[in-house]
């Protein structure tokens, strides 16, 4: 699949081919995008909350056709990291995505129901980004993105 969104305008474009026939489809519209749409964007919104506090923010999905969810981001407990020779802790963010009544449905009755993903941001002076677990597409396997600093105690 191949998808473009621009921000401004809404406008989408889809592109995506059959496994079966190789027969390609081709889907182009308009999607109304509230102002808190933040593909892409979480982990700068999850460094600029305060800190305890809950968000729910919107995502585009494409699946292929695009859809407007709900996130809402919940932070969790915090975990020690040893940055140099100092411990730092981390808040995880659980980020749970609210499909709503009929999509929930339809997508248990699929198998599609979409995994929380978590995120972990350095609680510091100056937040940053640590560590991310979840599938980068739908269905897709859990990635764990991890940087090569700060370390986690065993």
């Amino acid at each position: 699949m191949e998808a473009s969104l621009e921000r401004s305008s809404g406008k989408y474009h889809v592109k995506t081919k059959s496994h079966k026939n190789g027969e390609e489809k081709v889907l182009d519209g308009t999607l109304e995008l509230p102002e808190d749409t933040y593909n892409g964007l979480i982990p700068v919104l999850a460094k600029n909350l305060p800190k305890g506090a809950v968000e729910t923010v919107h995502m585009v999905v494409f699946t292929p056709e695009p859809k407007l969810i709900q996130v809402e981001m919940i932070p969790g407990g915090e975990q020690k990291l040893i940055v140099g020779d100092q411990s730092k802790a981390a808040i995880d963010y659980d980020l749970k995505p609210k499909l709503g009544t009929w999509l929930k449905f339809f997508a248990t009755l699929t198998g599609r129901v979409p995994p929380d993903n978590h995120l972990w941001i350095l609680a510091d002076e100056v937040p940053a980004f640590i560590r991310f677990e979840g599938p980068f597409y739908l269905q897709g396997p859990i990635w764990r993105v991890d940087l090569t600093s700060p370390r986690w105690p065993e």
